[in-house]
């Protein structure tokens, strides 16, 4: 649950590591938990996607029931968690406490029965439907807790005995600070938290607002939670690091990689949509990047699978299948985030997939066999030898995926027999391994190498188009579509056609039909393409490719293929153009275009386009640009602008700061308080609108960011101090999209830099 922070992030020092024996390597080898749970993901519900601040006994038991009722948890769903705002939080001081300084039940949301928690109460009802029930905590200790200097159960200490005056990642409540591990006392206040939840009956304990620091609070839990006695899943939360894969892997069952899942774009704080696109397809990175970390005893935790509400998911059909496809291939844990009570049927059907929940459940994680923009394959090798291998379309229109046998890892074989996990269809291959996928869709395969041609199959038919390398300016394109028989059987009667744009000219250039293509063998057709030129910052033509053929008696089979091409326009002098993520830029007369991809720019991400100019900002500049658009990638998307010493070194270079809009947290002034040259420090003001207007102007070393929404009246965001701003510095406009993998555009106009 991310908020925005104003203020640098407390250092981390390997000397507190050592004090309680833990280094900071992810690349070596650690053994699993050994808390005897973990063994496969885990499967169930959580509340806070679609709950979120209010959790009450009776929402909660209501879940719990649906999950029973309506057959998921016989498909081993089986875990109800609360979340967040269990808990008493007056205010800022931190959440209320009991005599030993633990968190206190808010009784109005889960009032107590008799002699019981109302806590208590709830997992009572939720083992008598025979699931299994989870709670939330985040490190430290509360101020009020040192506040009242209450007792640490069973000894002379106190709270004030073992806190610290570090503030503790609490995002909602706040007011918790650290624990000093060193002293008496600290590791007995978490054996008595721990052993109340015991007695509580929880089965499952996330931990939130982990980060690197918080390594002895993980170790504490983790040694608490076993001594209970009761076996206890251990959770943690969220954007770990990955470079401490292992101390995570050796003291949890789960960890997550990164940030919400939810879009938090509802109207006037809706739940839903409960997530978007661009957060699913954030994931297929952080997947690839995590996948040695996961198996038996502890897995990477990609965040809540948003299935079940139709519409209010936020993710059209096919997307839903990526997100359990991805989920699935990656051996996450599934915890849903939607409303089991109101569960969409073809949703519900989706979750109940067996097949696809083996692939999960065999807990093996999948590796990145192949990436382009708009393509990604993933795939594992199950025990009895079998490949299942996701073909993951990532663009906007339907496309080819492929990959082969050899690239799969499986052994040589006379045919291969392809299993659709999703649609059950049963086709063969001689070794080159292909779906037209449709756009942010998935085909899910399970291979099987075979010494004989597979009986009865059909052969898999794939059909692409593939463009010939030109420049990003050019209005002129070759492209060559390809219909393949990737099986060993023929297919005839074949036929291909290209459509383009109102104004653009295709010419054939090779014959477009074929009476029979044998089996690993392709109909190939090329054309040319004449786009009409455009003043347009970036011209976008959608071309649709389809192919036709039959199989034996059967009909006519229908294949098609998309691509959306954009011509835009040379950036010149004196302007600079750079780029650490994937981008492309665009400048006609005044009006300046970036398009970037890129996953924040913030703390030790800066993933950005920038269209700028070197050493063109000093001491009494104004800084002035027009934003006419933004795409709406993630509330949290940033397009502005740009100073630092260097901006073509995005993670050292210092009198870093960034004057932006964002599509849902407004206008931001970040900056490098510490001159690491990484932002870590936030002012906010407004909601964005467009066409805005931003200024930012220096004095010395101070910067004051204003926006305006009619060039005539400015609002201050903020007015900060860079001490290692240089006497001159670059400055640019800039764009990340704050989505992995997919691409946004802001556009630009009248940008200067005065005097």
């Amino acid at each position: 649950m991310r908020r925005r922070i104003r203020g640098v992030l407390a250092a981390f020092t390997g000397a507190l590591l050592l004090t309680m024996g833990i280094t900071a390597t992810g690349s070596e080898p650690a053994q699993a938990s050994d808390n005897g749970v973990g063994l496969k993901p885990v499967l169930g519900w959580s509340s806070w996607s679609f709950v979120r601040r209010d959790p009450t006994a009776q929402t909660i038991e209501a879940q719990a029931k649906a999950l029973k009722a309506s057959g998921l948890a016989r498909n081993g769903f089986v875990y109800a968690n609360i979340d967040d705002f269990w808990y008493q939080c007056p205010g800022s001081q931190g959440p209320d406490v009991d005599q030993y300084g633990r968190w206190v039940t808010d009784p109005v949301r889960f009032p107590p029965r008799g002699g019981e928690n109302g806590i208590q109460v709830v997992a009572d009802y939720v083992h008598s439907l025979g699931l299994k029930f989870g709670l939330y905590v985040t490190p430290g200790i509360s101020q009020q807790a040192v506040a009242k200097n209450t007792e640490i159960k069973g000894t002379p200490y106190h709270a004030r005995d073992i806190a610290t005056t570090a503030t503790e990642s609490n995002y909602n409540c706040g007011g918790m600070v650290g624990i000093d591990y060193t002293k008496p006392g600290a590791q007995t206040f978490i054996d008595s938290w721990a052993g109340q939840f015991a007695g509580w009956g929880i089965d499952y304990l996330k931990i939130d607002g982990v980060g690197t620091p918080d390594q002895q609070d993980v170790q504490a839990w983790s040694d608490a939670l076993r001594h209970t006695g009761r076996p206890i899943h251990l959770e943690l939360s969220n954007n770990l690091d990955i470079n401490n894969a292992a101390t995570w892997k050796k003291l949890s069952n789960g960890w997550r990689t990164g940030g919400d899942i939810e879009c938090y774009c509802g109207p006037d704080g809706s739940s839903y949509p409960l997530t978007t696109w661009a957060s699913i397809a954030s994931r297929f990175d952080q997947v690839a990047a995590w996948a040695p970390y996961g198996g038996p005893g502890g897995y990477n935790d990609y965040d809540s699978l948003e299935i079940g509400n139709g519409a209010n998911n936020g993710l059209a059909p096919d997307e839903r299948r990526t997100q359990m496809s991805l989920w699935s291939l990656a051996a996450s844990p599934l915890i849903l985030g939607t409303d089991l009570t109101h569960l969409d049927p073809a949703d519900l059907a989706l979750l109940k997939n067996t097949d696809v929940l083996a692939v999960d459940q065999d807990g093996i994680d999948a590796k990145r066999i192949s990436s382009d923009a708009n393509a990604q394959v993933f795939a594992k090798t199950e025990p009895d030898g079998d490949v299942v291998v996701g073909l993951f379309n990532t663009g906007s229109a339907p496309r080819e995926v492929a990959t082969s046998a050899s690239a799969l890892g499986l052994a040589k074989a006379r045919d291969y027999s392809l299993r659709d996990l999703w649609s059950h269809r049963l086709t063969e291959s001689a070794g080159r391994i292909a779906a037209n996928v449709p756009p942010h869709g998935v085909v899910l395969y399970r291979v099987h190498g075979t010494h004989r041609t597979v009986p009865g199959a059909a052969p898999d038919v794939s059909f692409g188009l593939n463009w010939a390398p030109a420049p990003s300016d050019s209005t002129t394109r070759t492209v060559t579509a390809v219909l393949s028989d990737n099986g060993s059987r023929p297919v005839t009667d074949a036929a291909l056609t290209l459509t383009g744009p109102a104004g653009a000219k295709i010419t054939t250039h090779s014959v477009t039909r074929a009476r029979t293509i044998r089996g690993g063998h392709a109909l190939k057709a090329t054309y040319s393409v004449s786009i009409p030129p455009s003043a347009k910052l970036f011209a976008s033509s959608d071309f649709q490719g389809t192919a036709t053929y039959r199989f034996r008696s059967d009909g006519r089979t229908r294949l098609t293929a998309g691509d959306t091409i954009t011509v835009n326009h040379q950036v010149t002098a004196p302007y600079r153009t750079f780029a650490s993520t994937t981008a492309s830029f665009s400048q006609s007369g005044t009006q300046l275009g970036i398009r970037a991809q890129g996953a924040d720019l913030y703390n030790g991400t800066n993933e950005y386009g920038s269209i700028y100019l070197p050493g063109a900002e000093h001491d009494g500049s104004v800084t002035t640009v027009k934003l006419d658009s933004q795409s709406n990638t993630d509330v949290w998307a940033k397009a502005g602008i740009m100073v630092r010493k260097d901006i073509t070194k995005p993670n050292t270079s210092p009198g870093y700061l960034a004057l932006v809009a964002t599509p849902g947290n407004g206008y931001l002034l970040d900056w490098d308080s510490d001159g690491d040259g990484l932002l870590d420090s936030q002012d906010s003001a407004g909601t964005a609108t467009y066409p805005s207007w931003l200024k930012l102007v220096r004095d010395g070393t101070s910067y004051s960011g204003y926006y305006s929404t009619d060039n005539a009246t400015w609002n201050l965001v903020g007015t900060i101090t860079v001490p290692t701003a240089a006497a001159t510095q670059d400055v640019g406009l800039t764009q990340t999209s704050h989505a992995s993998g997919t691409t946004g555009e802001a556009d630009f106009d009248s940008f200067t830099t005065t005097p």
